[in-house]
């Protein structure tokens, strides 16, 4: 059995959660030249989609944001008492650069994710744990699914300050808060264990991060370690370096079908998984080229792309008997599953069988 999973067996995403958990507690341990460098790394300097532009409507590139993110982490750095300066953490976060370096911080992953792909914006979060021993990387995501899964379901949207529109101008972010671990997923997967099927996770997060919510009995999943999967940074000494592991593919997409067949499948006498379960259309191809797979579990989080089209087979599919995908429904206001395939949106009470097209 294969699983995502952000989105699939947790609510929200736990590495997304980290990232802002990361920004707002200054946990970095790059020099300002080190920063400017990872920031610029792998992406091309073209302006971004048209949905990622400033509030006067002009476009944003990745020079012009990273001017502005370069000045905002210099300030920080000489002033932050965990970096070269003084000053506590409570104090730098009422500062205009540090409310500039979070929403535009946040704006280049999301700008990246949304021109580039998940393949560009998971590799290009995960170098920002550059220097950091495996062990600090994990203390601080189960630091922050601690935080995170007492926060609340919620929409939230910032702009970056006026004063320091600087070159990129000035950017709105939106983002949802708060996770929640699924009962009903660690229950079957649980089940599965007990009856003798191996369960896997194969998720674009970094497996280190990844291992520390899946693995941690706390949380109730349980995992064993070696059998969660993820993107992967080069380590040297036990120490993140800023490049990907040698022979090691981004875990999205075609890269998730090639860790499955090569790390499990071919362990497994070839054997392919018999369920495969997604959210997104990056789980798309290892929901779609496995032909003996018995069933794909689509959750319903009412993404487009790829995966509205199983979203949309599956609504065709609903009342036949062995149907080849089904579709799991939920509740983002509350972060529980519900009994059907329709999914409540968060914010409101709209409930939503498949995503406008």
């Amino acid at each position: 059995m294969i699983f995502d999973w952000d989105n699939t067996c947790i609510f929200h995403d736990a590495e997304e959660a980290l990232f802002l958990y990361q920004i707002d507690h200054l946990a970095f341990k790059l020099t300002p030249s080190q920063f400017e460098s990872i920031i610029k790394r792998n992406v091309t300097d073209n302006s971004f989609s048209d949905d990622y532009r400033n509030t006067d409507g002009g476009p944003v590139t990745l020079k012009s944001i990273s001017k502005d993110l370069e000045r905002d982490y210099c300030y920080l750095y000489d002033h932050y008492e965990k970096f070269k300066g003084s000053e506590p953490l409570e104090e730098i976060r009422l500062t205009d650069y540090f409310k500039d370096f979070k929403v535009k911080l946040y704006f280049l992953y999301a700008a990246i994710g949304g021109t580039y792909g998940p393949e560009v914006a998971y590799p290009w979060m995960q170098r920002l744990f550059t220097n950091m021993t495996v062990q600090e990387v994990q203390k601080l995501a189960e630091t922050s699914n601690d935080f995170n899964l007492g926060q609340a379901l919620a929409n939230v949207h910032l702009t970056s300050p006026e004063l320091l529109s600087g070159s990129a101008g000035k950017v709105v972010v939106y983002y949802v808060s708060g996770l929640r671990v699924i009962s009903e997923i660690s229950n079957l997967m649980n089940t599965f264990r007990k009856r003798g099927i191996d369960v896997f996770i194969v998720s674009a997060s970094m497996e280190e991060i990844v291992e520390v919510f899946a693995a941690n009995p706390k949380y109730g999943y349980g995992l064993p370690k070696e059998n969660v999967f993820g993107t992967r940074l080069r380590k040297k000494n036990g120490i993140m370096q800023s490049i990907q592991q040698d022979n090691w593919p981004v875990a999205a997409h075609h890269g998730k079908t090639l860790i499955i067949r090569r790390e499990i499948a071919a362990k497994r006498n070839g054997t392919e998984p018999l369920l495969v379960a997604g959210d997104s259309s990056s789980d798309y191809e290892m929901l779609t080229e496995f032909k003996n797979m018995k069933l794909g579990l689509i959750i319903n989080c009412l993404q487009k792309g790829n995966i509205a089209d199983l979203s949309e087979k599956c609504s065709l599919e609903i009342k036949e008997s062995g149907p080849t995908y089904a579709l799991q429904g939920r509740n983002e206001n509350t972060g529980l599953l519900h009994l059907y395939e329709s999914t409540t949106k968060l914010g409101t009470n709209e409930i939503v069988l498949l995503p406008d097209r």
